[in-house]
């Protein structure tokens, strides 16, 4: 059991490791050669030119300015004086809000942690319960509610605590849900026009013996949709060509790379293997090579194109359909189309950055059986998950290693090495142990069959989260293997279940405590270093950079990374609210990480990231339902804490807290989630009506007619792709229609026979997307 001293030795390796970081990032920030690596948001923005241009030649790569030193932590004003209206213009919305959950985590706990502090350090410390116990016990739990004898009366200042930390998270959430609502529509009412405010995406198709399925969309939304369709794009299987296409780029970049290095010694061709990893196999000339592959590659996309012209099994039923207006899209995209609930249907098309054009080839019947078959493997995952993470905690505590090791008992002993196993090593056990799993959980999410890569980035993090919850919260407060855990958890009554987990809350404390360091300071702290990005940035312009544009290609200025950032996020959300009642020593910890996080994540947002995707904080419904599951979370495990502690008189009292807690969530979805998930006609009509008057000859059809092409149609080799595109467009506009009745077509279709002049808006533009 870690004492204060082990975690005092912990808190000091972890504030030294940030602190080098921290100052490691400051000096080669100021470095001319690493400009790229520190600031790419800019250069990307076309705002910044690179100082390794001009000057002296040690100039170009050595900040040799004396005075840039001694302000070499004004990174950190810098950082915070943006103001959020000039974010939400630089970085979007998306990054704004992101900003914001960090915020929300200051403004819940800096007051709890005073209150904490000032009522219920002392009601916990004037106590002598454990001095007189039998029990082995560390000075933090004298802080804490197992301090507190049994049956005592003092337990009702933990449960007014209990209500008053409650009701001023609700406060604080609801009046942050408001603002975030209202930032939203204000968002979406003054940015400038996107495609995805005219688009729908239709999906389900049924097919038609006597017509294709672009037919098929055309007269469906001539009937139904005739005074605002305007035109439709087709969904293609071009997931085989885009795979070919980035071979092909990836053959390009080694061309270029033995190119360059032939260029620096012509003495010597440069040779390499054709085997595994170019490890294996026969040796030829590294430039002819890939030259060969680059041709062979280059017939095959050709032969592929044609294939998915020509294929009707490359068509899928699904189109990309656009309207006249944001009206017309938004009753589309909001309302039932068929008397067929499954056919038909439709959703607001993301924005084309978000698109994940693979999944589009994924036909429709066959997504409840993907998400079956995800959510039976998470399962197995999350629990067998348990296993090795419970392995590696045990190896490292102190009764594992004299275990397993019994020869090192000698050297465990010693007092500094004690406390740096208690106090630093199962922190940083578990953050090594989880490094791969978002990788994991996001091919799940793939797989699943989301359409966006916002989409996929949200349900990622809701595995994520869940997985930590299961993992890392109560995978570390219960003792056991995970089948052991299982069992223990469906043999037990339900109202058994919260003493459970409430006896074994406080003993826990020390853990988490280090875990918030080793991730929550030294992470966060390195994750302004850029290590990575860094090493391979220089790795890349060393070797295959020949121009501008290899340069801006190198550079890596990553995202937010939503499916792994809120998450983390909200494990201090439930550390925080579980342990405020029950160990307030724990809460100044994750107010550091709260403020430490928020600056970094603000320079990093402003300097570095540059986020793939606008949804327009679409993802705060989930981030107010996670805190409140960990506030009810909170509330139910210390209402088992104290019925163990005999308090009969009192903890009747917290069940009512639950229940006001899912009221006030029920409250807050249906008053402010509407904002996240519909458009109100109303707005739509008045940006309608805005956008006339200030362009009555706005081209729609212009601007919205390669807007959800794949990215495989826009590569480099555009020339070369001009005339099948163009085929692609004339054939769509010349098919004639086969069939048999008019019944459903009561005004001339665009593609039919008796095309009608009349009809001007209604000619499709269709291309070839995945």
């Amino acid at each position: 059991m870690a004492t204060l001293g082990d975690i005092g030795l912990a808190a000091a390796i972890n504030i030294i490791s940030a602190l080098i970081f921290l100052v490691a990032f400051a000096i080669l920030r100021l470095q001319p050669f690493n400009d790229r690596v520190y600031f790419p948001k800019w250069y990307l923005k076309g705002l910044r030119h690179s100082p390794t241009r001009s000057g002296a030649f040690v100039a170009k790569f050595v900040n040799v300015d004396w005075r840039a030193y001694i302000r070499f932590l004004n990174w950190i004003p810098d950082a915070l004086k943006m103001p959020e209206p000039e974010l939400i213009d630089h970085a979007g919305l998306d990054s704004a809000v992101y900003l914001r959950i960090y915020l929300l985590g200051l403004k819940i706990f800096v007051p709890i942690t005073l209150l904490a502090w000032a009522i219920l350090v002392p009601v916990n410390w004037t106590n002598s319960t454990l001095t007189k116990s039998d029990f082995t016990y560390s000075d933090i739990d004298k802080l804490s509610i197992s301090n507190v004898p049994l049956g005592s009366l003092r337990f009702w200042t933990h449960i007014v605590m209990a209500y008053a930390f409650s009701f001023w998270t609700c406060y604080v959430l609801k009046t942050e849900y408001a603002k975030v609502a209202a930032m939203r529509l204000q968002f979406v009412a003054s940015e400038k026009r996107r495609p995805d405010q005219y688009t729908v995406l239709v999906r389900n198709v049924p097919p038609d013996a006597d017509e294709s399925v672009s037919e098929c969309v055309e007269h469906f939304f001539l009937v139904n949709h005739q005074d605002h369709y305007l035109m439709h794009q087709g969904v293609y299987n071009a997931n085989k060509l885009a795979k070919l296409v980035k071979e092909k780029k990836s053959k390009q970049n080694w061309l270029d790379y033995y190119q360059l290095k032939y260029s620096r010694d012509q003495s010597k061709r440069p040779m390499m293997k054709t085997g595994f990893l170019g490890c294996f196999g026969a040796k030829v000339d590294a430039i002819e090579h890939q030259i060969a592959e680059i041709e062979r590659l280059t017939k095959e996309i050709a032969e592929e194109k044609q294939r998915v012209e020509k294929d009707p099994k490359s068509t899928m039923p699904a189109s990309f359909v656009s309207f006249k207006s944001r009206w017309g899209a938004a009753v589309c995209a909001q309302t039932q189309q068929s008397r067929n609930p499954t056919l038909w249907l439709t959703e607001w098309a993301p924005e084309p950055r978000d698109v994940f054009w693979n999944n589009l080839a994924i036909p429709y019947v066959s997504l409840t059986i993907r998400k079956l078959i995800i959510a039976v493997g998470f399962f197995f995952l999350t629990f067998f998950f348990m296993i090795p993470i419970a392995f590696v905690q045990t190896l490292a505590s102190l009764d594992g290693i004299r275990k397993k090791a019994p020869f090192l008992k000698v050297i465990i002993d010693e007092p500094f090495i004690k406390a740096f196993i208690q106090g630093f090593l199962p922190g940083i056990a578990l953050k090594i142990f989880l490094i791969f799993l978002p990788t994991i959980l996001m091919m799940m999410s793939k797989f699943e069959g989301w359409l966006s890569i916002s989409a996929l980035e949200r349900k990622s993090a809701s595995k994520y989260y869940i997985f930590t919850i299961v993992n890392v919260f109560l995978g570390n407060i219960i003792a056991g293997a995970a089948f052991e855990q299982l069992s223990t958890f469906l043999n037990q009554s339900a109202n058994q279940i919260p003493k459970t987990i409430g006896v074994a809350v406080p003993m826990k404390a020390s853990f988490f405590i280090t875990y918030i360091m080793v991730d929550g300071w030294a992470g966060i702290a390195g994750e302004i270093l850029r290590l990575k990005p860094l090493i391979f940035y220089h790795l890349k312009n060393f070797f295959l950079v020949k121009t501008e544009k290899d340069r801006e290609e190198a550079m890596d200025p990553g995202s937010v990374g939503f499916n792994t950032g809120e998450p983390q996020i909200q494990l201090y959300f439930l550390l925080g609210l579980v342990y405020a009642v029950v160990t307030p020593f724990l809460l100044p910890f994750i107010l550091v990480f709260f403020g430490l996080a928020y600056v970094v994540y603000r320079h990093q947002i402003i300097n570095v990231y540059n986020q793939e995707y606008e949804s327009a904080a679409a993802f705060w419904p989930d981030v107010h339902g996670r805190i409140i599951f960990a506030l009810c979370f909170s509330q139910l495990s210390l209402l088992g804490l104290l019925g163990t502690k005999h308090a009969t008189q009192s903890a009747p009292f917290l069940i009512a807290l639950p229940v006001l807690t899912i009221s006030f969530h029920l409250y807050c979805k249906g008053r402010y989630e509407p904002a996240f998930t519909k458009y109100p006609i109303q707005e739509a009509r008045m940006r309608d009506t805005l956008e006339q008057a200030r362009e009555p000859n706005l081209n729609l059809k212009g601007y919205l007619q390669n807007a959800y092409v794949h990215p495989v149609f826009k590569d480099d080799d555009e020339d070369e792709d001009e005339d099948f595109m163009m085929k692609l467009e004339t054939d769509s506009v010349l098919v004639p229609t086969k069939r048999q009745s008019r019944m459903n077509t009561p005004v001339p279709s665009k593609v039919s026979a008796g095309s009608s002049p009349s009809l001007p808006d209604a000619v499709i533009h269709e291309h070839y997307t995945a």
